[in-house]
């Protein structure tokens, strides 16, 4: 039977992602099935989270999905002994008004789910004020059940003594402390992390990142605080309709922000979907009834892909008779 854990965090930039991906690949180094998922719209963790389980993760979202999507998103994991879903933002962070059945924050993913939430708390420039903003999480939702927490970048062994007590002193289980380790820190960039494929050695430092963690982590704690979880497998996949019979798909370092579980469900629809690459000077498949240019960072290949003629000018030639669609940085290169 598989468990689920979710790792959130009062904010961004505390380590959730740091904190998953050590977890994830320290119990598959243990011969654990580990899966994960991310809270929201993330395309960049997610392919770190396959990096370290070596299984696609997908990304669920309870402001843009109903609870049925999210159930056939998160029944992928059944297979596996643990689910780790790792959150966005801070906890209960969303949106002000409701969506399809939430406000996309963490939390309603946590109580949707009945898993627990393993908080990373960083206390940098405090101390038993860690406590409180701790006890405030854990007491905001009722439904939204904390296991405890993890401290990150803790500056000596007084500073975590004084947090650790303080904690204890209201119930609030302490998993781990660990010290600032600058060599597990991962590359950032406007709009998160620099992408999993840009980094030739994301291997050794998701290893290194196990090391650590389980060197100052109770994992055996963190597993048995996972809750007991029989996923109902869904009979149908997503009701996606899509873009056209035949799709060819710019994918490529410059176009990667495509969410895994889309294209299986264009293909489980019976679209075929063929890739080109804008930074090799490819075209689109002339066959094909769309073009999509999905987002990326194609402004880091701005010159490369400027100088592209022929992609270019096969990009025209494709728009005269059939549409070409382009979002987020795609919708850039066409401009």
């Amino acid at each position: 039977m598989a468990t689920g854990l979710v790792i959130s965090a009062p904010a961004s930039g505390v380590g959730k992602t740091t904190l998953t991906l050590a977890l994830a690949r320290a119990w598959r180094n243990r011969g654990l099935n580990v899966q994960c998922l991310k809270s929201g719209p993330d395309y960049i963790d997610p392919a770190f989270h396959a990096a370290a389980t070596g299984r696609a993760s997908v990304n669920v979202d309870s402001w843009a999905m109903d609870r049925g999507t999210i159930a056939h998103l998160v029944s992928r994991g059944a297979d596996a002994d643990v689910v780790l879903a790792e959150g966005s933002m801070g906890l209960f962070d969303g949106v002000a008004a409701r969506g399809v059945c939430g406000t996309g924050a963490t939390a309603d993913i946590a109580e949707m789910l009945g898993w627990p939430v393993v908080l990373v708390i960083d206390p940098s420039g405090q101390a038993q004020t860690a406590a409180a903003i701790a006890a405030g999480l854990r007491d905001y939702r009722a439904g939204v059940r904390l296991a405890g927490v993890v401290l990150n970048r803790i500056a000596s062994p007084r500073h975590e003594d004084l947090v650790r007590r303080a904690l204890d002193d209201i119930g609030i289980a302490v998993f781990g402390a660990l010290p600032r380790h600058a060599e597990i820190s991962l590359p950032k960039r406007h709009l998160g992390l620099v992408q999993a494929e840009e980094q030739a050695e994301i291997g050794k430092l998701i290893d290194e990142a196990a090391r650590f963690v389980a060197e100052h982590v109770d994992l055996d704690a963190v597993l048995q605080s996972a809750a007991r979880w029989s996923p109902q497998i869904a009979k149908n996949g997503l009701n996606v309709t899509p873009p056209g019979q035949r799709i060819a798909l710019a994918r490529d370092a410059a176009f990667s922000f495509v969410y895994p579980h889309m294209l299986e469900a264009w293909r489980a629809a019976g679209a075929d979907i063929s890739t080109f690459s804008p930074l090799a000077d490819e075209l689109p498949d002339a066959s094909a009834d769309v073009c999509w240019l999905p987002g990326g960072y194609p402004e880091l290949h701005a010159g490369k892909l400027a100088a592209n003629t022929r992609f270019r000018s096969g990009l025209r030639a494709f728009a005269e008779t059939r549409p070409v669609h382009g979002e987020c940085g795609g919708y850039m290169v066409l401009g």
